[in-house]
């Protein structure tokens, strides 16, 4: 099996170079590729890629995240998560490969207190999730086998997260606030490249288990929940907190206003991955610890 991987030096990416590798071929891209072609913002120039690779799969784990600048940048958003996955889905119909992309919960519109189910009706609140829900329909619409994946609140050990700002803040301040109104599930980007290697061979073999699914850890947590977690985690392992257990406090979404709406419910109801692909996700303290344990050393 060949295999075309965008956005190889992303957290989601970079994970999946391992857990893809032992599938076959792997050929992973990033937007500084120089050979061939992988720049997101110039999307029709990814179509001549994908007819030199010519893969069996393609999996796009490139996109635009910065959700408060995507609101004065919406055309380069739109040309990243939304126009460019259309032209890898386009361009896989063409040659009868598959496309596995990543969406999100920010596709809807964060109300309510149930998990969302895949067919749950969209409504995004802001030009990223807008993006991101116009890419699904692109994908859907041409036609090529895919999976596409929606997930929450990603994190890894390489690279920037939340759990390693609050380890920072926490050594640095004598209180905190954090969002306590926000609910859903951190999501290792280790767990989602594990899951995508399983379900891309599982489809590769049954192709009527393609369609659009939803990955992320068990249970839920607040911003609130998860911080506490982190920093204690940290205080356990003798790590200098400065911040007391009870100087963290919980406050409103209000009391940090962004350029952007945030979802107050981001619980995704997984119980459609599980049961196609005979799979079993772990509870989010699993993968949130392991973290913790490569970062604090």
């Amino acid at each position: 099996m060949k295999i075309l991987l965008f956005g190889k030096n992303g957290q989601v990416g970079w994970e999946l170079q391992r857990a893809l590798a032992p599938l076959g071929e792997l050929i992973a891209l990033t937007t500084n590729s120089t050979e061939l072609k992988a720049d997101f913002a110039d999307p029709e120039s990814l179509a001549a890629t994908v007819r030199a690779v010519a893969p069996q799969w393609i999996v796009n784990a490139a996109a635009y995240t910065a959700v408060d600048k995507a609101e004065s940048e919406p055309d380069l958003a739109r040309r990243i998560n939304a126009v460019a996955p259309g032209v890898l889905a386009r361009e896989a119909a063409a040659i009868g490969a598959g496309l596995v992309h990543y969406s999100t919960d920010y596709v809807f519109d964060g109300s309510g207190n149930e998990p969302w189910v895949e067919d749950d009706e969209t409504g995004p609140l802001g030009v990223y999730g807008a993006t991101k829900l116009e890419g699904e329909v692109l994908i859907r619409d041409s036609s090529c086998q895919h999976l596409i994946l929606r997930t929450s609140w990603v994190y890894a050990a390489r690279g920037s997260n939340f759990a390693k700002t609050m380890l920072k803040l926490a050594q640095e301040r004598d209180a905190l606030r954090i969002v306590d109104d926000q609910i859903g599930a951190p999501t290792g980007a280790e767990l989602l490249a594990d899951v995508t290697a399983h379900a891309l061979r599982s489809a590769s073999r049954r192709p009527e288990l393609c369609g659009t699914y939803q990955v992320a850890a068990a249970g839920n947590t607040s911003w609130h929940q998860y911080a506490q977690h982190v920093i204690e985690q940290a205080r356990s392992k003798g790590r200098p907190i400065r911040v007391a257990h009870d100087a963290i406090a919980a406050v409103p979404t209000h009391a940090f206003p962004t350029l952007a709406r945030r979802p107050g419910n981001s619980r995704l109801d997984t119980r459609k991955l599980q049961d196609a692909f005979d799979l079993r996700l772990p509870a989010w303290q699993i993968g949130v610890d392991r973290m913790l344990t490569e970062v604090l050393g």
